[in-house]
């Protein structure tokens, strides 16, 4: 057992004897490990490494994580809710200052959580888990509707469209690794439609999109299942914060239905699944609908074509940068995503009359 993370972990005030410390997941932005302790009765845990190059305000961080699921505890509390701890997370605070969530050493922040036993995550869904997906998305929107406090924002502008064209715009100026040239006939094809994709950000100038509690970054991996496909509750809440609603709806969509992986070179593969979008928005609406607004509702078909066109122009960012903030296996796989996300937008414009159908009979 590695004595450094031994050590971390035996700041945190856990339960149980220490066996075994490993790596979990295969998270793109912070570092996971599974802590197992040896006595039955007490739980195991998730360690996590946070990445302040995408999190530099680590205690605004917390501090949103902490209202968030306080909140959320308290809400299902109030219901009867049966087996809270498995439907909130929950954070273990530090044994020597009962009211601070995480640790600094050798300059990285570290956190510790109860790790959720029997409980699984997914990397694809089918219709009826999608359809529990949106219900619980929309619940979770639902849920932080009366949150008492205000979040932070812990990634400035993380789903603001129009910000995000600057960003790729600069580094096109810039060019600091010479990949220009290479993709300039992707450049031209996702500016020209900008200006129809940062719609979301001129309504809320003009007061007629109001901005929610949003998780916003809705992946399906992002939650927690049960062995009967249950959505058991909404993990990775480091992003949540103040948005328009279409950063939880669309991004779900983003990595849901597509026929295949958000990677895959092969562009064949890629599509938009009308079947997905059905059974998402059909769960989504009937737990969102008591705050969803017209504009809202009326505007969720391009919010699945807007994901897809935001990540795109994100990972074509993080490529022409020299691939600075996602993780890559090789030296073209941030290309590789770019590419599966244009083709993924082109798909769900494609059925955007069919989505405006299907949302106007829900």
């Amino acid at each position: 057992m590695d004595a450094h993370l031994k050590a971390i972990v035996d700041q945190f005030a856990t339960r149980g004897t220490v066996s075994e410390i490993r790596p979990l997941g295969e998270g793109l932005i912070n570092d996971t490990l599974l802590v197992r302790t040896a006595e039955a009765d007490a739980p195991d845990y998730a360690l996590q490494r946070i990445n302040t190059n995408v999190f530099p305000d680590v205690d605004m961080l917390m501090g949103n994580i902490h209202a968030v699921t306080t909140h959320i505890r308290k809400k299902l509390e109030e219901r009867g809710t049966p087996d809270i701890d498995r439907r909130v997370l929950t954070f273990v605070p530090l044994r020597e200052d009962a009211q601070k969530l995480y640790t600094t050493v050798d300059g990285d922040p570290w956190r510790l959580m109860v790790f959720i036993a029997n409980a699984v995550t997914k990397q694809a869904v089918n219709p009826e888990s999608s359809e529990a997906a949106g219900r619980a998305f929309g619940e979770f929107q639902a849920m932080l509707a009366d949150i008492p406090v205000q979040l932070g924002e812990t990634i400035k502008d993380f789903h603001n469209m129009e910000f995000r064209l600057q960003q790729l715009q600069e580094v096109i100026r810039q060019d600091p690794v010479g990949r220009v040239a290479k993709v300039q006939p992707i450049i031209d094809e996702l500016l020209a439609h900008a200006d129809e994709m940062t719609l979301a950000e001129r309504l809320g100038r003009e007061g007629k999109l109001p901005k929610r509690i949003c998780h916003c970054d809705t992946k399906v991996n992002n939650m927690m299942f049960d062995h009967d496909d249950n959505v058991l509750c909404v993990i990775d809440l480091d992003t949540v914060m103040p948005n328009f609603i279409f950063s939880d709806y669309g991004d779900f969509l983003r990595t849901a239905a597509n026929l295949t992986a958000e990677d895959d070179p092969d562009l064949s593969h890629v599509g938009f699944r009308m079947d997905i979008f059905r059974a998402f928005t059909r769960g989504y609406i009937a737990s969102a609908k008591a705050f969803l607004t017209p504009t809202e509702r009326e505007l969720l078909p391009y919010a699945a074509t807007l994901f897809p066109y935001m990540q795109a122009v994100r990972f074509l960012w993080d490529y022409i940068s020299g691939d600075k903030y996602w993780k890559c296996r090789y030296e073209e796989h941030n290309l590789d995503r770019v590419r599966n996300q244009l083709a993924l937008y082109r798909s769900a414009c494609a059925c955007k009359d069919e989505m405006a159908a299907f949302v106007a009979e829900c």
